[in-house]
């Protein structure tokens, strides 16, 4: 009954705003046909290289938003997910060969099963209590990385293939491995958008905004937190080794505290609870750190002050202000 009730209503909701396909309303579907063009058309007029870290980066701050964002759990440790992904992967590559196809799964399973313990833990504690844990153990992960043979140490793992995707496609070329960046963004995103709105997504939605309330339904709430959980997390290691293969390198960087704070920034400015948001946040995080580096560390000032100013004047982030605006849903 209570499974029932919580689905006819976001049927409803959903019905009311037009949807098309895959829970896709028709102002998300041209949003959505307009990146894929842009995707199509972007890397003969900009750099591959840039672009291949947006869409990373974009993937990354979608996983984690699909916890903060439809949950309501904020994690300071995602970046531990995000960087065993690329360790493994980058690992798998150099050192016995794997295909790419597989080193990115490899990933994705990588951060999957350190998510599933350090969830199991975690959801445990709720609000700050839950985000310090998160954050030790994330610390846990970085201090294991600095220490274990095969990371490399404070070297990184350095000069990593890209190999040949199938057997078939040479990566070596920028706009090769471009296309398969763009790829795997797409079904991360794809997968996502489907997640938030399944059934498992309703429930989701119903234990952020009132958890007590999905208990007394009969919801298990822990469990279905921590599903949200070990997804994110996998879908962070996906991320995590996507990014491995684009720059042949995999550092310690990809695990620090620093890179947990850079993805609940990019998840902030873009908007939380808003499918397109994490890409938007990704997009102009990534295009500040690229087009201010001359400005050496006073980039981290500048990204203090956007960053105070979104929370001021975009309280729901740029695209939740422009959903807002427009009083549509993205």
């Amino acid at each position: 009954m209570a499974e029932g009730g919580i689905i006819a209503s976001g049927a409803i909701r959903s019905d009311t705003q037009g949807t098309v396909l895959w829970g896709f309303t028709r102002p998300q579907a041209l949003a959505f046909g307009l990146l894929l063009a842009f995707m199509l058309v972007s890397p003969f007029f900009l750099y591959p290289v840039f672009l291949m870290k947006v869409l990373c980066f974009a993937l990354f701050a979608s996983a984690f938003n699909l916890l903060i964002g439809y949950v309501g759990l904020l994690s300071f440790g995602h970046a531990a997910y995000f960087g065993m992904g690329a360790y493994v992967s980058g690992y798998a590559a150099k050192a016995w060969g794997v295909p790419p196809e597989f080193c990115i799964i490899l990933g994705g399973l990588v951060g999957a099963a350190l998510g599933l313990p350090f969830g199991w833990l975690a959801i445990r504690r709720a609000g700050i209590y839950f985000a310090m844990i998160t954050l030790a153990l994330a610390q846990m992960v970085y201090f294991f990385c600095l220490q274990a043979p095969f990371t490399g140490g404070e070297d990184g793992i350095q000069a990593i293939p890209r190999g040949v995707l199938f057997g078939v496609f040479d990566l070596s070329a920028d706009i090769a491995m471009y296309w398969l960046v763009a790829a795997v963004f797409l079904a991360g995103f794809l997968l996502i958008h489907r997640i938030v709105h399944s059934p498992f997504g309703q429930v989701m939605k119903a234990i952020r905004d009132n958890e007590p309330r999905a208990t007394s339904l009969g919801y298990r709430t822990d469990d279905y937190k921590l599903m949200a959980f070990v997804l994110s997390a996998g879908l962070a290691g996906v991320a995590g080794g996507t990014k491995a293969l684009v720059f042949n390198i995999a550092t310690l960087t990809d695990v620090h505290w620093s890179m947990s704070g850079e993805v609940v920034l990019m998840s902030l400015v873009g908007g939380l609870g808003t499918i397109f948001g994490p890409l938007a946040g990704a997009a102009v995080i990534i295009t500040m750190q690229n087009y201010l580096a001359e400005y050496g560390s006073w980039v981290t000032v500048i990204q203090g002050i956007i960053f105070v100013a979104c929370v001021l004047a975009f309280r729901r982030g740029v695209v939740g202000e422009i959903a807002k605006a427009l009083k549509v849903k993205l």
